[in-house]
């Protein structure tokens, strides 16, 4: 029996989708086969040529570098398949399979020179040293492409592993809806199985797939996987299976062919923090404390300095020319200065180009009780009237939050960290919404580059806290990559 898949829609509406299939899992693979061939042709080929040419081939010294490049191609592409860049589960999203292409690709060419100079092979360093870039960069590009295309295939319910979810209720639920909100992911929820006693509850939740009741037992997981065609089960958190019944599951599985996940009440957690350790037979899950101290400090900072000013050097005609229209069209001041909390709870004074008509905060709080969410901790105005025309473009386009360049090299705040709020806001904050004031503010971050002000303040937090927790340099580098689109999208804008 094929279960139709439903997508849940923003508005609320499902859209019935087609089933999946589990053709994809040999397709991508065999096509990913296909154009890492084409590639590495390419680069060796291309090396050969641009090192060699055609007047000064070394086809008449024996042909030496044509069997090494015959070769190099033969175990370039078995390289790429012993490290399992083309396994299924990892395609589509995360980073995993770009690692393994990058450590195949040296590994190989890093065997290539031990191998040349433990026997004295005379290899042509310029032919090795455009091979190896050139290669890595084209199947990066190529897996990259890949990639879009089969995310457009998952965001329309094809080409994903078909779950069923095992567990009690609340953690079934907090599971269904984080796969949903990663659909390149390609985890496709079909069916959830609790026990009888939540089942009547879980019905009235209008998750749009079944939920279905019974003991929890193996008997009744297999059941569940004849029935709707599953090739993964997921089990979450508090799942009443023994470790007996667990290892009873794992072994009829695998005699089926279908995956097997376990998911810890572990949220918003990066996968550097997480690490397994087997001990006494039991894999346990080490998760590490984030820390931005000593040396990830410094390279935080020395990042900032280092972009800040050069943003600052380059951008200072536009912000000579924002500072004329602001004073041009408008009375008052051409910036607007607030005092906003920032790193462990210190205030500090926040630059912008002014976008509102003068005294705009003595306003602030009757427009917000006006709309009803004086109470929350996000004061977002709709329709603020009190924003200028030009204000309005600037904001559309975040050109007001410019001057905050000389913020971050003040060290007041950081390119990227969560927003910097008022003391009124902060004052609205629960325990959890604390943990934002352990690193410095930034211009920019997760909530800004993920729906900007059309986020509520449940997600904005959800995803500050997700940066506080597993902050890295290179997520900042995406991050700012992010928000270049995002503010010329405009959409959202505060």
């Amino acid at each position: 029996m094929k279960v139709q898949a439903l997508q849940i829609l923003n508005n609320g509406e499902q859209l019935r989708l087609p089933p999946t299939s589990d053709t994809w899992r040999r397709r991508y693979p065999a096509r990913l086969l296909v154009i890492d061939v084409a590639v590495v042709i390419w680069a060796v080929a291309g090396a050969f040529l641009v090192r060699f040419g055609f007047a000064d081939s070394p086809i008449n010294r024996d042909g030496e570098y044509i069997i090494l490049s015959l070769a190099l191609i033969i175990a370039w592409c078995l390289m790429l398949g012993f490290w399992g860049s083309r396994e299924a589960r990892i395609l589509g999203a995360g980073s995993e399979e770009y690692k393994r292409v990058i450590a195949a690709s040296a590994w190989l060419f890093g065997f290539v020179a031990v191998i040349s100079y433990a026997l004295r092979i005379d290899t042509a360093r310029g032919f090795v040293g455009l091979a190896f870039p050139a290669g890595v960069i084209g199947l990066l590009a190529a897996r990259w492409l890949m990639r879009q295309h089969l995310t457009v295939d998952r965001r329309n319910g094809h080409s994903s592993s078909k779950v069923l979810i095992v567990g009690t209720l609340p953690a079934a639920i907090h599971l269904v809806r984080s796969l949903r909100t990663q659909p390149a992911a390609g985890y496709l929820p079909v069916a959830v199985q609790v026990p009888t006693s939540e089942a009547n509850a879980g019905s009235a939740l209008g998750l749009g797939i079944p939920i279905t009741a019974s003991g929890l037992g193996v008997s009744s997981v297999l059941t569940a996987i004849e029935t709707a065609g599953i090739d993964t089960v997921a089990i979450s958190s508090g799942a009443p299976l023994s470790p007996t019944d667990l290892r009873q599951l794992g072994w009829e599985l695998a005699a089926r062919d279908v995956g097997m996940i376990l998911a810890p009440a572990l949220t918003d957690i990066a996968g550097p923090r997480i690490h397994t350790q087997p001990v006494a037979g039991l894999p346990l899950i080490h998760v590490s404390t984030p820390k931005l101290t000593g040396g990830k400090k410094v390279a935080k900072r020395t990042f900032d300095i280092a972009l800040a000013g050069t943003l600052t050097l380059l951008l200072f005609p536009l912000f000579v020319l924002i500072a004329v229209l602001v004073k041009a069209t408008s009375r008052g001041p051409v910036f607007y200065v607030q005092e906003r909390i920032g790193l462990r709870g210190t205030s500090f004074r926040m630059l912008k180009f002014r976008s509102m008509k003068l005294n705009a905060d003595n306003e602030l709080q009757s427009l917000l009780a006006a709309q009803g969410t004086a109470d929350r901790p996000l004061f977002k105005v709709d329709n603020d009237p009190r924003i200028t025309p030009v204000g309005r473009i600037l904001r559309k386009y975040s050109l007001d939050e410019l001057p905050q360049l000389l913020n971050v090299l003040g060290g007041s705040m950081s390119l990227v960290g969560p927003r910097p709020q008022r003391d009124t806001e902060v004052a609205l904050y629960d325990d959890a919404a604390h943990r934002r004031l352990y690193v410095s503010p930034g211009m920019s971050g997760l909530w800004q580059v993920s729906g900007r002000s059309n986020l509520s303040w449940e997600e904005s937090i959800r995803l500050d806290l997700y940066y506080v927790e597993n902050w890295s340099l290179m997520g900042d580098v995406l991050i700012l990559a992010k928000t270049f689109k995002a503010v010329f999208a405009s959409t959202g804008a505060i």
